[in-house]
């Protein structure tokens, strides 16, 4: 991955693919690359602190781009910019990607920046679990499957593939009954266990997760259980600042209620990460009385902690467009199968009774640390299956990764070697030769603003003109990519100052 290569970073629940992405993106961002963290839906990109990929990508809504859809895109500054500016496109659960949507994102980036390379010659990370929850087919017979599309196969990931186990312990008969369902080895005894589980409830007073496949039951239980409690509630109103449109956004991609009611006594569940305070998203727990500072809540391990509101942002470009602040809580007597996807669960009651789709069952199931701390209420047929086109990819996959394992070496906590810095990052530091091609762009700015009439900072800010003597442009593409210019600026001084460049060059 630190290398450049395209890479497809994929593994069980609980094997460590979010902590090597976030190792990852620490890592090539201190090295001076420009990334850009998307993911498939609006919960996932919230768990990782990014955007969807719909939005990054500037296509929203659009299902396929038409010839009017090309020249509108095609058009705009600021997603040529947007494009031109990143060197990593991170997309998570991928699982959960259309085919369709891969392939448009491909198209659009070879038109921005100009390239017939995969993606535009952008490096693409994509993580994520093919046996998790499929993209959405809106009755469609089939799945349009992201890894079956013509994105995929031309740009042809390298595979790396998390074997390691963080969430359930080794031993524990839940983690041999997922392993089963990804081998397609599910046998008697594995169905004698959770059937088992079928007959076992929570401990009396116990805070327990409840995943249910459908919204109905999930809101019906929670307004349910808050309703039976006695003594006053106490509410808190989501607040948000930025652009409608964002803010819409923003808001439709958080677990956090845009009005939140409690009582004490109210089972609920962290939705946000704060190791600080000591929370996680998905810590589960109860509340035991309010604050002025918000509610004091009880966690399973006997800690308390007052829950102060938590703030969100939706950034593109870097620039924030839109910031939500809120508890970060949300009832949690039930939540549904689909948004507990990446969270780990001390325990759940679970009901797959009306589990409808390939996937669900193990998404589920899997949620949980371990089979003491699953509680089952139903299970149908569904529930255990996995798309049957999986399996064998994911044999292929597994062989693929072990002989990518075996001619790779591990990547130390060295610095980044200068090669793998981007111009941006170098501007800082340069030689004796940039710095009398930087003292040229400054002397061609003052020509250029004075025949314009215009102060010289119009033209291009010192910074801009660092980057550029750090890089040294070639292409109005490669100018484009630098910090400060933006497709007008290039349109307007980008031959004049490549001639620079070209001349300096010619020069030493």
């Amino acid at each position: 991955m630190m290398g450049g290569a395209g890479v497809f970073l994929t593994g069980a629940p609980g094997s460590g693919k979010t902590y090597v992405l976030n190792q990852f993106t620490r890592r090539a961002k201190a090295a001076g690359k420009r990334v850009a963290v998307t993911a498939s839906t609006g919960i996932a990109a919230s768990h990782i602190g990014g955007t969807t990929i719909h939005s990054w990508s500037g296509l929203g809504i659009v299902d396929r781009l038409m010839a009017e859809d090309l020249r509108r895109l095609g058009g705009s500054h600021k997603l040529l910019k947007r494009y031109n500016a990143t060197d990593v496109l991170v997309i998570d659960e991928v699982s959960m990607l259309h085919g369709q949507r891969l392939d448009m994102v491909n198209q659009l980036a070879k038109l921005l920046r100009g390239s017939e390379e995969p993606f535009g010659g952008l490096q693409v990370i994509l993580v994520g679990d093919l046996y998790q929850l499929p993209p959405v087919s809106r009755g469609a017979v089939s799945f349009d499957f992201a890894h079956l599309s013509a994105a995929w196969a031309e740009f042809n990931p390298q595979i790396c593939y998390l074997s390691e186990q963080h969430r359930q312990q080794g031993d524990d008969a839940l983690l041999q009954i997922l392993e089963a369902m990804r081998l397609d080895e599910v046998s008697e005894e594995h169905g004698r266990l959770l059937q088992e589980r079928l007959s076992q409830t929570p401990p009396d007073g116990s805070a327990v997760t409840r995943l249910y496949a459908h919204n109905l039951d999930v809101d019906a239980i929670n307004q349910r259980h808050l309703a039976a409690l006695d003594g006053p509630s106490r509410r808190y109103e989501m607040t948000a600042k930025g652009g409608r449109a964002k803010i819409e956004q923003l808001s439709k991609s958080l677990l956090a209620p845009e009005l939140l009611e409690l009582k004490i006594g109210a089972e609920v569940m962290f939705v946000a990460n704060n190791f600080q305070e000591g929370f996680v998203n998905g810590s589960r727990g109860r509340v035991v009385e309010f604050a002025d500072a918000g509610p004091l809540v009880k966690l399973l391990d006997g800690r308390q902690i007052t829950v102060e509101p938590h703030s969100w942002s939706l950034s593109e470009d870097d620039r924030v467009r839109a910031e939500i602040s809120q508890v970060p809580l949300r009832l949690a007597w039930a939540i549904t199968i689909h948004k507990s996807q990446g969270m780990s669960l001390d325990a759940a009651e679970v009901d797959l009774s009306r589990a409808f789709t390939p996937g669900m069952g193990y998404v589920a199931l899997s949620r949980v640390r371990g089979l003491s701390g699953l509680y089952l209420k139903g299970i149908n047929a569904t529930a255990m299956v996995m798309h049957p086109a999986v399996h064998e990819l994911d044999q292929t996959l597994r062989q693929t990764s072990s002989q990518l394992a075996s001619q790779t070496d591990d990547i130390g906590d060295e610095a980044e070697p200068e090669s793998t810095r981007t111009a941006a990052a170098q501007a800082a530091a340069l030689s004796p030769a940039d710095e009398q091609l930087f003292t040229k762009l400054k002397a061609w700015r003052s020509r250029r603003a004075q025949a314009d009439s215009v102060p010289a900072y119009i033209i291009a800010h010192n910074t801009a003109l660092s980057a550029v003597a750090a890089a040294k442009p070639t292409s109005a593409r490669q100018l484009l990519a630098l910090p400060g210019f933006g497709s007008r600026k290039v349109e307007a001084f980008g031959d004049e100052i490549l001639a620079v460049v070209a001349g300096h060059a010619q020069a030493v």
